[in-house]
């Protein structure tokens, strides 16, 4: 087993075993972070993470589903019992499931509610019920970092606005998701103020992943930064803010 403490702070990306969340542990990795790697498929989780090791990063793979209620008492345990605690939380995982933003005319009123409750469990609803799941070994940490991987497509002032560059992209169970759990990020970095715990959400960019597709203008390597960014920011850092690359966003 990984020894913790030995190798210094520990972090849990779910979603981790491809794009942005390999690109987050790949980058936190490279700062001698202990990374574990969620996956869905436990196979491919670990096979990510024996892809950091033979890079040098101490990276190990745990089968996580991140919608199982029982998946986030796995992970309690899995932290609770070898390393006593958990530096990092990067809630990554994340499924888009209308067509791709921008491809069509904007189709708001016919999003199936199916599609809705189901982006929203993933986007939403999961991560906030693995964060109060985790909170109790983050709260364990010298200095906790929670990350919401959100996207510039939760911002309801930029898609309010006929001349931002989101503004013809409606993807309304997805963006709405994202919404949502920006707001989720206020309410915890609020309740969290006094504490040595720092939440935010990141928007990684537009990038060529399976999701973002083959015309993003951001390659992959490039997608983990701010994830990366705000997993280690300051004690002076922000905390309850909407990020890219250093960069505040609007709500």
């Amino acid at each position: 087993m990984i020894d913790g403490k030995r190798n210094g702070k520990v972090a849990f990306i779910t979603g981790a075993n491809r794009g942005l969340g390999l690109e987050t542990a790949r980058e936190l990795g490279k700062q001698g972070i202990v990374v574990i790697l969620g996956a869905r498929d436990p196979e491919k989780g670990e096979a990510a993470a024996a892809k950091l090791r033979d890079e040098g990063v101490t990276a190990e793979g745990l089968g996580f589903d991140v919608t199982k209620s029982q998946d986030h008492q796995k992970a309690y345990e899995y932290f609770a019992k070898n390393y006593d605690r958990l530096d990092i939380l990067v809630n990554n995982a994340g499924v888009l499931k209308e067509s791709q933003a921008g491809s069509g005319p904007n189709q708001t009123s016919a999003v199936p509610l199916e599609i809705l409750r189901e982006t929203f469990e993933t986007n939403f609803f999961a991560p906030v019920a693995l964060t109060q799941k985790l909170l109790p070994v983050i709260r364990k940490a010298p200095a906790g970092r929670i990350v919401n991987v959100s996207s510039i497509l939760g911002s309801l002032t930029l898609h309010s606005n006929p001349n931002s560059p989101i503004y013809a992209f409606k993807t309304f169970a997805y963006d709405a998701s994202k919404a949502a759990l920006n707001a989720f990020t206020i309410h915890l970095a609020h309740e969290l103020r006094d504490s040595k715990i720092k939440v935010n959400s990141a928007h990684p960019g537009w990038v060529k992943t399976e999701m973002g597709g083959p015309n993003a203008p951001m390659e992959p390597s490039e997608g983990g930064k701010t994830s990366a960014q705000l997993a280690t920011v300051a004690d002076d850092g922000p905390n309850g803010g909407f990020l890219h690359l250093g960069q505040p966003l609007p709500w």
